[in-house]
C-alpha cells in the first residue's frame, strides 16, 4: 500500500490500470488497496482511478519507512562517517532518513542525542542509546515531532556539535522545505544551535519545494543524497556553496 500511495502522491491523478502496471499487481488487488486507503482519507477514489487528497499532501511518517530504504541506509552510513569520534552532541530532526542515521550509529556510547521526534526517541531506546534528550512541545500527528515554543526553548539552551536534518524538499529556489511552518521553525532553531549542519535527503527530494521553508542553503554545510537525484539541481546546489556527497541508490558501496 505504501508504494501505491507514493505513486498517487507523485502523479496526483492516476488510473487503476496504470497503477497495476507500475506496481506489478492485479487489478483486483489495486482496487482493494485503493478502497482501503480512501476509507482512511489518504487518497480520493475517482472513476477508474485514484488521486491525492490535495497538492503537497504529507505522507504520515508511519507510511514512509519502506520508501527508498536502501538509499537511506547508504546515506546514513556516509553521515555516520562524518561524525567526529569522542564525546559529541548530535541533534536529529524526525524522519525516516534520520532514523537510519540513528541505527547506523550502532549504539555509540560517546554520543548524546537531542531530538524532538517521538518515534526517533523510541528507536534510540530500542537500539540501546543511553543519552537521549527529548525537546518537549506540541505533537504533530503526521510527523510525530514535538514542535512549538517549548521545543524551541529547549534547543536554545544547548550547544549542538552536529545537526542531522531531514527535509521534504531541497532546492536552490526554496532551500530546505517541509510541510508545516511550525515544524520548520522548531527545526530551524536546532540548526541555529549547531556547529555543523548535515542535510539528509534521498534523491526524490532534490529539486522539490514544499510549503514551509526550513532553512536557507547557506545554513547547510553538507547535503548527503543518493545517485537518483537530479544532477542539474545538484550542480546548482554545489554552486550555491554546499558540499554534496552522493551515495549509490542501491545501497552498495
Amino acid at each position: 500500500m505504501v508504494a501505491l500511495l507514493a505513486a498517487v502522491a507523485d502523479k496526483g491523478d492516476v488510473q487503476l490500470s496504470e497503477l497495476s502496471e507500475m506496481l506489478g499487481a492485479s487489478a483486483a488487488t489495486i482496487r482493494r488497496d485503493v478502497a482501503a486507503l480512501a476509507e482512511q482519507g489518504l487518497l480520493v477514489r475517482t472513476h477508474g482511478g485514484a488521486k491525492r487528497v490535495r497538492q503537497g499532501e504529507e505522507l504520515p511518517v508511519q507510511l514512509r519507512d519502506g520508501r527508498n530504504r536502501r538509499a537511506k541506509q547508504a546515506i546514513a552510513r556516509a553521515v555516520v562517517d562524518r561524525i567526529p569520534p569522542g564525546k559529541h552532541a548530535l541533534a536529529l530532526t524526525g524522519g525516516t532518513t534520520t532514523t537510519e542515521v540513528l541505527r547506523a550509529l550502532h549504539g555509540r556510547s560517546d554520543v548524546t542525542l537531542i531530538t524532538n521526534s517521538v518515534s526517533l526517541a523510541l528507536e534510540a531506546a530500542k537500539v540501546g542509546q543511553q543519552r537521549v534528550l527529548i525537546a518537549g512541545g506540541v505533537l504533530r500527528s503526521n510527523s510525530l515531532e514535538l514542535v512549538g515554543s517549548l521545543a524551541e526553548a529547549t534547543f536554545r539552551q544547548i550547544n549542538v556539535g552536529t545537526a542531522i536534518v531531514g527535509s521534504d524538499g531541497v532546492s536552490v529556489d526554496g532551500g530546505l522545505t517541509t510541510h508545516d511552518d511550525t515544524e520548520a521553525a522548531t527545526n530551524h532553531t536546532m540548526i541555529e544551535r549547531a556547529q555543523t549542519v548535515i542535510c539528509v535527503a534521498d534523491g526524490s527530494k532534490i529539486g522539490r519545494v514544499t510549503l514551509a521553508k526550513l532553512a536557507d542553503l547557506s545554513e547547510i554545510d553538507l547535503l548527503v543524497t543518493d545517485s537518483t537525484a537530479d544532477r542539474n539541481e545538484l550542480a546548482k546546489i554545489r554552486k550555491a556553496g554546499v558540499e554534496v556527497l552522493l551515495v549509490p541508490a542501491n545501497g552498495e558501496v
